[in-house]
């Protein structure tokens, strides 16, 4: 297999040819025609404001322009991906700096309509919620009603808009980019002394042969250090940033945005929170287990996620794409369908690569744009599960466009994470069937690592996230000493005395990007909690598969919470919560009767 292959990489030309195909600067032309042909029809009106009829004549135009153009159009999408891809191409940023000034006036320029329609008065608001043929607009109505208390005036927010890629997104990239272009000499799986990219240097911090990881780990630890000084800087322009926001905008707490944005209440994500702190204690057994499997008195920070066990087998791409496959089709025709049509058409760019953004994810772009999953595939264990969860995203976009108009388009986080991890699970039990004990152990480890990162170390992060934004506000700036020294209190709380917090690890928040997207990581935790209740409901009955895709198909249609008590969820009760926790926590003691029946460990004090 050739890595440089062009089936292993993203097929774009549905977008565009190349980086200077001449229908770009085409495209310029109609993204301005359509957005102000827009602007001038109801700038200067405000009979959509006070009559249903009206407003749904000028949010059918909307949705059309949201549906076909937006404000970058294909381009803002085609260069975001091309930049994933060469992230230290600089002719790839001058282009996306350029879209981003374009699509910044734009937007600018017609925020006027979502500012005008949110300050509708109360009493215009009932009538409008009250008029039928608004019903596909429905919820996005009653979100943009709720925002309006945090909204400032149309002026206020045009400066707000210009002055984020400065404040916000262009210190992000830097870092990303600085660390996407470094290399160093590490160990690698042949014992010689070889240069990877940033990306392979990662992948090979979980590899089981100490030497290997350890020589990863150690070139990881001096690339992080090396941009410390930069990442402080970057964090804290950015924290500041977000605290001017939001005193402008009068937040009372600095999550609350990310909850108006998530469409979900404050209290069901500080109950999700409170209840997973609560059971730390499942975190730290199940490391104090692996250690005990690994003979190992403490596990250096580094070797958290290693694998126990035979699971440290290749896999090749090809018999990853079979194992997937094969699953999706005994779940679903439709979700089998989304994913063979993705490898097919070329819309999964699959190996690591020199600039490379490192992890994976899945983008989905526009109503009419293509769905584009990221990997940086290496052949694990963990590789195959990751296509399984980015798919899952995948699939959640394409029911979505089957469904939704336009402005319902796009899962809110608490209902995203759901349908990845529900799909990941479906892979993982496949990979567990006719296990002997041996495999059985070592996938049940797996299974234990996968929910410890994606619920407790997650919602770890979250705290840290909200003292460190905290103690911020307080201090005014904060020095990488304070701010490692946060982000290993938060780490040690739910890993307990089985991690050591080796020297380096007070540096990994540097390269943990979701905390510059604040407080996103809660929906990780949410998302697999609510995925196992609704794996139950597909155990006890297969036929509750329609009802699951309905789910994945509401879009924004409706908040979270009442999408998921059409299936009998309720998210806001702290008892929910607390049976996700408890399955992980039974899963766990039945990890550990399996090691003492196959003698790996000698006692079950843990249990």
């Amino acid at each position: 297999m050739k890595r440089a292959d062009a089936k292993y990489k993203w097929d774009l030309s549905p977008l565009f040819k190349s980086d200077t195909d001449p229908k770009i600067k085409k495209e310029r032309y109609i993204l301005q025609k359509k957005a102000y042909s827009f602007i001038s029809k109801w700038k200067d009106r405000i009979d959509y404001l006070e009559d249903p009829k009206v407003l749904k004549e000028a949010l059918d135009e909307y949705e059309n322009w949201v549906h076909y153009f937006g404000a970058e159009g294909d381009q803002g999408y085609y260069f975001g991906l091309r930049n994933a891809q060469d992230e230290n191409n600089p002719d790839i940023k001058a282009s996306l700096n350029s879209i981003t000034s374009f699509a910044t006036k734009i937007e600018n320029d017609i925020q006027f309509f979502g500012i005008r329609i949110a300050k509708i008065p109360p009493k215009k608001q009932k009538e409008i919620l009250a008029y039928k043929p608004l019903k596909p607009y429905r919820h996005f109505l009653e979100k943009s009603f709720e925002e309006a208390k945090y909204l400032l005036s149309e002026p206020e927010e045009k400066i707000m808009n210009i002055k984020a890629p400065t404040s916000h997104s262009n210190w992000v990239r830097m870092t990303s980019s600085l660390l996407a272009k470094e290399e160093n000499e590490i160990i690698d799986t042949s014992h010689k002394h070889k240069t990877k990219n940033f990306s392979e240097i990662i992948s090979l911090i979980d590899n089981t042969d100490k030497k290997v990881r350890d020589s990863a780990a150690k070139a990881f630890n001096e690339i992080l250090e090396k941009y410390s000084d930069v990442a402080e800087n970057e964090l804290n322009s950015i924290l500041y940033n977000k605290k001017n926001d939001d005193e402008l905008r009068k937040m009372p707490r600095p999550d609350l945005g990310r909850h108006i944005s998530d469409d979900i209440e404050s209290g069901i994500v500080d109950t999700l929170v409170e209840q997973t702190a609560k059971k730390y204690d499942i975190s730290k057994r199940y490391y104090t287990l692996k250690a005990k499997l690994l003979g190992l008195k403490q596990l250096e920070y580094h070797e958290r996620n290693i694998p126990y066990g035979k699971l440290d087998l290749e896999y090749s791409y090809s018999k990853t794409v079979s194992i997937v496959s094969n699953t999706l089709e005994d779940v679903d025709e439709d979700f089998s369908d989304v994913f063979k049509s993705l490898v097919k058409k070329g819309q999964i760019d699959v190996f690591p690569q020199h600039g490379k953004t490192s992890g994976a994810f899945c983008a989905g772009g526009r109503l009419d744009q293509p769905t584009y999953i990221l990997l940086n595939f290496a052949g694990k264990f963990n590789d195959v599960t990751t296509i399984a969860h980015e798919t899952g995203h995948a699939i959640n976009n394409e029911l979505m466009r089957k469904t939704q108009n336009a402005l319902n388009f796009g899962a809110p986080l608490s209902i995203a994470e759901v349908a990845s991890t529900f799909t990941e699970d479906f892979v993982l039990n496949r990979m567990t069937e006719k296990a002997d004990d041996e495999t059985k152990l070592a996938i049940m480890m797996m299974r234990l690592n996968d929910s410890v990162s994606t619920i407790i170390r997650q919602i770890a992060c979250y705290r840290f996230e909200q003292e460190l934004h905290k103690t911020f506000r307080e201090k005014e700036y904060l020095s990488k000493k304070e701010i490692g020294k946060l982000f290993q209190k938060h780490m040690s709380a739910y890993m307990g005395r089985s991690v050591k917090l080796s020297k380096g690890s007070q540096n990994w928040w540097i390269y943990w990007g979701h905390i510059r997207r604040f407080f996103y990581n809660y929906s990780y935790a949410s998302g697999l909690l609510i995925s196992k209740a609704m794996q139950n409901m597909y155990k006890e009955n297969p036929a509750s598969i329609r009802d699951i895709k309905e789910l994945l198909s509401a879009g924004t249609s409706d908040s979270p919470k009442n999408i998921f008590k059409k299936l009998g969820i309720d998210i806001s009760k702290p008892q929910f919560w607390q049976k996700g926790l408890e399955e992980i926590d039974q899963l766990l003691k039945e990890t550990q009767k399996l090691a003492i029946k196959m003698k790996k460990i000698q006692d079950s004090t843990l249990l």
